[in-house]
């Protein structure tokens, strides 16, 4: 078996889901080619880490349509979709079978960029096992609510170890799927949306980067008033705490909630992970709302590579935080090194698991300082348990 080395796969994967093929739905996978690689443990089903929390965890799946704007990338849609994965505390837990990872075309078409083409690793990567149970019931009262965004391309199961996570903290979370912006997001009705929007940003050369961005604030707009409104689309709406959200993201999902947090004031805190931003903050800031960043080392520590976050770290104003986690590659802060590890890919400078770790330590942390009040003294500097992570205050 061929092994690919953990900087190769993740250009593949990187690749791929800025460039995907120009079609915008499928109805059913085209047969896979012979495989480019294999898992790198036959048989076995794709584990992600366990929650940390000490609750048991629940997930819920809506598709959201909001007709009241044309989506951007597909103006002849009605409407703009969502697909929206809901990841809870449960109010108690349970052995039920584990909610599914993704679909099958979801998984597919994820990894045909690594390249894998092979359907048992898609099947093993669509069935991993994700921790929470479907349409549990959650844990009484109420409980903060953030919203996850992935990045460019990717779909929002990549994001599914830090929703457990958080969920089992005792957090509503809502991860988003974005119309024509991921690999393949499957909606009802036997439809696949691919990234439309990959082609529209590779022709422009990524000059309209702040298209995406501000199609993701008015996504999370609508999500917000769908989960929080007088009619809730969620059937267990009632353990939102609407006076307590956040809202966290990958790469573009995280730069996303600069202007998210701008036009609705109900997002208190934001976490950008690893994404450059398109958006200046307004003149005065964010209204004194904390904001962390928490990227890359050799990409993302001031005066480095990305001069956005310079930018940005000096328009947000409030508090703010800015961590780097040395080793890290972009894609370590979503569930991609542990999928690419799966199909063949050994570890980078920073291990999986402990990029999982680090990531879930720190967003954690900081919306349970700023959503509920906590200390942390995590956030206050350098802590020897993590000695990945540097703290800068330019």
């Amino acid at each position: 078996m061929r092994k690919l080395t953990r900087a190769a796969a993740a250009a593949l994967l990187a690749c791929a889901v800025t460039l995907p093929a120009a079609t915008t739905a499928t109805a059913a996978p085209a047969p896979a080619p012979a495989a480019t690689t294999t898992p790198d443990r036959p048989g076995a089903r794709l584990n992600l880490p366990a929650p940390t929390g000490p609750y048991g965890v629940g997930s819920s799946v809506l598709h959201l349509v909001d007709r009241s704007r044309t989506d951007p990338w597909a103006p002849e849609a009605d409407g703009r979709e969502l697909m929206v994965t809901l990841h809870y505390p449960a109010a108690r837990h349970h052995p039920g079978r584990p909610a599914p990872y993704a679909t099958q075309e979801e998984a597919r078409l994820l990894l045909k960029g690594v390249p894998v083409e092979d359907p048992v690793a898609t099947r093993q990567v669509a069935r991993a096992r994700t921790h929470s149970v479907p349409d549990v019931r959650p844990a009484p009262g109420r409980h903060p609510l953030v919203v996850l965004s992935p990045g460019f391309g990717m779909p929002r199961f990549t994001l599914t170890a830090l929703a457990a996570d958080l969920a089992s903290r005792g957090y509503v979370v809502a991860s988003v799927d974005h119309a024509y912006e991921s690999s393949g997001t499957t909606v009802p009705g036997g439809r696949t949306l691919t990234c439309v929007a990959c082609t529209v940003m590779e022709e422009n050369d990524w000059t309209k980067g702040h298209l995406v961005t501000g199609a993701r604030a008015a996504d999370t707009r609508f999500l917000l008033d769908r989960l929080t409104g007088p009619r809730p689309a969620w059937r267990y709406a009632s353990a939102i705490d609407p006076t307590r959200i956040g809202m966290a993201g990958h790469s573009v999902g995280g730069a996303a909630a600069v202007p998210a947090m701008a036009a609705d004031r109900r997002i208190d805190a934001g976490v950008n992970m690893d994404g450059t931003f398109w958006d200046a903050p307004p003149a005065d800031g964010l209204g004194g709302r904390p904001f962390l960043f928490l990227g890359t080392d050799e990409f993302h520590r001031p005066g480095g590579g990305d001069t956005s976050w310079d930018t940005t770290w000096a328009g947000v104003r409030g508090e703010r935080h800015w961590l780097t986690v040395d080793g890290a590659g972009h894609l370590d802060f979503s569930d991609a090194p542990l999928i690419l590890r799966h199909v063949g890919s050994p570890d980078g400078p920073l291990p999986a698991d402990r990029a999982v770790s680090l990531t879930r330590a720190y967003v954690a942390a900081f919306f349970d300082e700023h959503l509920r009040g906590e200390e942390q003294p995590l956030l206050d500097g350098p802590d020897p348990a993590h000695p990945e992570v540097r703290f800068h205050r330019p």
